[in-house]
Order: structure tokens, then sequence, then C-alpha cells
């Protein structure tokens, strides 16, 4: 029977009911410029005389409820990141799990340098966010002269012509603080976020420890569906079922929903930070989740590769005929350095290559010993040869540098990527024989294609792989299905397929390591 008609002959699965969901929202700045102070005043309690040194050293999360200026309460989930310069990647981090941003900035200050190092971590989330002029109640402070400054980072304000929501507060009075709220509502419903209450939950790991009385303990912020206790949890590469859920005030409940943050106990390993998570209420699906979820990046993963230190150093020993071409082939030499890679000189010196530069370079056998209008020594040859190093010399400058910058391109470390050639949604599902599965679905985005491996997504978490062995359009048996279009398939896959899910195929790309 013709796979395709038998998908057209039935009806199409409901759509899931989404409801509005609460924002979730972090606060990022510089060091000292109110973001705790500012938490503080909203939520009514002293956090920051607690901290080190009255910096906030970790992330937290906390759910306030807000009046509306037309008297309706609202939940917004605030996430709380350290402004300091050692917690950057704490802050990328915050910054994608996030649905909204507040930069704030001191009326005093100014812009700093963690404000702009904040700007650019929330422009890579690509997220909404607001400005949020702090410290109006002190003698010095300046708002107009913020937004000069913000305009010259190219962060306009809606009064400098821009879009961009500012609001002029004082965290430690609470000037300004409701207007501020009310803007980050405005801002959620124009986002438009929604979520599944009856669908399982999924979301990210924001910090993990180990509880003294309970164990593995983590806190969870639920981005979408509800989490249940007795639910099994999938975070990362562990599976654990959860024994005890708490809201962030460490009141237990049965079961929370989005965008709440709760703390969930019962892990026997604890699960990597950023990481995302999804639950589950049956035991065998969790653990299938689990496999394929080794293959995805965490959120951790994506923030930390856009501050992650050098994969690859290059020891680089170096010798001249004079201490003026030494000085130019040194800054001539570092500027070869990538992203990825950095060149380390491990020594320099004037004179013919010899046999201590072989022995310096030896410790690693990716160490390069370069040599400009000088001679390598044959016993320095021969030891060479001995430990498999890259001795060569040169009498233009820019010829050494076109071979250095030869070997970093050829050493820069490289990944295998997971690029979506197309998505399409499975709606319905007509027979199964062992590990083939009959199905009709539409094309999403992209192409579909016979023969090839594909991703299985339920609620956007992948729970499996399998392969397209057959496929057709219109009673037609063909090698792919374009965008748009409906299909009949075969897959081969031991996940058990449901009608909603998801199924991308996709590309191995060798890309160079961001």
């Amino acid at each position: 029977m013709v796979l395709w008609e038998r998908c057209m002959t039935k009806s199409a699965p409901k759509t899931e009911v989404a409801t509005k969901r609460p924002p979730v929202v972090v606060i990022m700045g510089h060091v000292d410029h109110g973001k705790s102070t500012l938490l503080d005043y909203i939520r009514k309690t002293n956090v920051v005389a607690s901290e080190s040194g009255g910096i906030t050293q970790h992330i937290s999360a906390y759910e306030v409820k807000h009046q509306t200026a037309e008297g309706k309460e609202e939940l917004i989930t605030f996430l709380d990141t350290p402004g300091h310069e050692a917690f950057e990647l704490m802050r990328t981090r915050g910054a994608f799990i996030s649905d909204i941003a507040v930069l704030i900035v001191s009326a005093e200050e100014g812009v700093k340098a963690q404000t702009m190092e904040a700007i650019k971590s929330i422009k890579a989330a690509n997220i909404p966010y607001l400005v949020a002029i702090n410290k109006i109640d002190r003698p010095g402070a300046n708002p107009e002269h913020v937004r000069q400054e913000l305009a010259e980072k190219e962060v306009y304000v809606e009064s400098y012509g821009g879009q961009i929501p500012a609001a002029e507060i004082s965290a430690k009075v609470g000037t300004g603080v409701n207007e501020l709220l009310d803007l980050i509502l405005l801002s959620a419903d124009l986002t438009d976020l929604t979520g599944n209450k009856n669908s399982n939950a999924t979301g990210f790991v924001l910090e993990t420890h180990m509880d003294p009385k309970n164990g593995g303990t983590a806190t969870l912020v639920i981005k979408n569906g509800t989490l249940n206790l007795g639910d099994f949890v999938v975070a990362g590469s562990t599976v654990t079922k959860l024994k005890k859920i708490e809201n962030y005030n460490g009141v237990m409940g049965k079961n929370f929903t989005f965008s709440a943050p709760v703390k969930a106990f019962g892990f026997s390993e604890l699960p990597p930070v950023g990481a995302t998570f999804a639950s589950f209420g049956d035991k065998k699906e969790a653990e299938v989740a689990m496999v394929a979820n080794k293959q995805t990046p965490t959120v951790r993963q994506l923030a930390d590769n856009t501050n992650s230190e050098t994969a690859t150093i290059i020891p680089v020993i170096l010798k001249a005929d004079v201490t003026g071409s030494l000085e130019a082939l040194e800054k001539a030499v570092r500027a070869q350095a990538s992203g990825n890679v950095e060149i380390k000189i491990l020594a320099t010196g004037i004179g013919a290559i010899n046999d201590n530069d072989i022995k310096s370079a030896s410790a690693s056998d990716q160490s390069l010993v370069l040599g400009f209008r000088v001679k390598i020594e044959k016993g320095a040859k021969d030891l060479a040869k001995r430990f498999n190093l890259i001795v060569e010399t040169f009498d233009i400058i820019y010829k050494l540098t076109e071979r250095l910058a030869e070997l970093v391109v050829a050493r820069t470390p490289r990944v295998l990527v997971e690029e979506t050639v197309g998505k399409a949604k499975i709606l319905k599902l007509f027979g199964k024989t062992k590990d083939r599965q009959i199905a009709g679905g539409q094309v999403l985005s992209g192409k579909i294609l016979r023969g090839r491996e594909v991703k299985i997504l339920r609620r956007d978490f992948e729970i499996g792989r399998g392969r397209i062995v057959e496929l057709e359009q219109q009673k037609t048996k063909t090698a792919e299905v374009a965008e748009g279009n409906q299909f009949g398939s075969m897959i081969e896959s031991r996940i058990a397929l449901a009608m909603g899910d998801t199924i991308e195929v996709f590309d191995n790309v060798e890309k160079v390591a961001e």
C-alpha cells in the first residue's frame, strides 16, 4: 500500500495547547554596579551581606511576584550572575539559558570592562534585553552620560532613537524598580513566551552540589512542561529518579512547572552545570534518551566555546643572526597565532642552531626550531632527526611566517559538526515490523533524503536515532522530499515513533574548532 496515500487519508494530530509562561531573566553588568542589590530589593531579602566581599560568587535563581499597574500579579524568574571578571564563563552561561537580559549600569561609573563583556554575551545569546541605569540617588549620578556611552558602544536606548528600553533606578531605595519590572513583563509579552504544562519538563541545570543528607542535588530551571516527584530526569549522561523537589525557598512540592527554579534531589552522579535536562515518566525511555544525550553539546559547552582557552599550543625556539632581527622575528611569529592555536616561544638566541636548542625543544614532539639567517650545526641536525622535530631556517622573514602559518592551519583542531539538512514532522503511523516503522509526515524545512540517518526528537529533545529506508511522495518512490511536501516513509529505528515527533536529517561536517 502506498505510504504517502495513507498519510493523506488520515487526519493530522491535534496541536498541543500552549499557554503563557513567565520570563527567565538574567541580570548582567560590571562588578558593584548593583545586580545583587537590585534582586535584594525585589525579593526583600539581604543576599549581598552574606556574600564574600559583597560580590556574588555563584549563580542563583529566584522566582518573584510583581503586581502590574493594572493590579495583575505576574511571575518573573531572575538569575543573578557574577559581575567579577573571573566569572565571565558563568555570565555567558547565564545569558544562554535566559529569555530576557537586564544590563545594569551604574549612573556614577558608566560603561566598564565587564559591561562590555555582558553586552557581548547578551548579543551572542541573541535574546532581547533592556538597560537599568542604577544608582541615580548618588550625588555623582549622570544617567544621560550613560546613554551617550552606550550609544558609542552601539547600544541605542529608546530615547536615543533605538529599540532598547531603559529605566532609571535606585536599587538601594527602590526608585524606578516597579517601572523596570513592568518593562520586563512588556518585553516578555512581545517575545510571546509560551509553554505546555501537560508535557514532560525540559530546561537547564544551573548549579550542582553534594548535600551531606540528600546526596547529589541540582538546581534546575524549567523552561517547558511540568516536573513531577518520581520523574526520571536525564541531564547530560546521567539519569535520576527524583526523590524530592523544592522551590527556591526550600518548600517541598510534588510538581513544578515553567519557569520555576527548583532544587532536585537524588542524583547519584552530578550532572554537568549548563546541561539541558528532560523528565520522563518511564525509566526505559529516560535511559534511551540518556544514551542519545551524550552526543548533544551542553549549554555550558556552548558558552565555554565562546571563551575557551587555547586548544593547541605550538612550542617554538627562535634563533637569529642579530638582536634586531630576533626582536622583529618574535613579533612576527606571535602574530601567526589563531583563536585555537597559541604559539609559545620557549627560548630565543643569537647564532647557529645547536644541540642545546634541540634538547630544549625535545620535551614536546610538537615543538618547532626556526632560524633566521643562521645555520644548523651537524650535531643538531642528527639530534633533530632522532627526536623527529621540525627544524628549518629562512633568509626572508615572510617565508618563515608563511611556513609557520601553514603549520598553524595544519595543527588547528577540527571538530565534526552535525548540520541539519532538513526537518519533518511525523503526522501518522501505519505499522511496524521489527525495527522498521511506516510513517507519514510533512517536511518542515530543508529536505529529507532516502538512506540517511535521522535524529528523532520528542518535545525538542533527542530520544534516539534511525534511518530512512524508503521514501515516497504522491505514490512514487523518491530519493528526497523538499520543504512543504508530505511523504510516506519506512524508518528503521529501535525507538518507537509517535505522532508529533520530529525527525532531522543531518550531515557530519568537519570544521575548524571555534
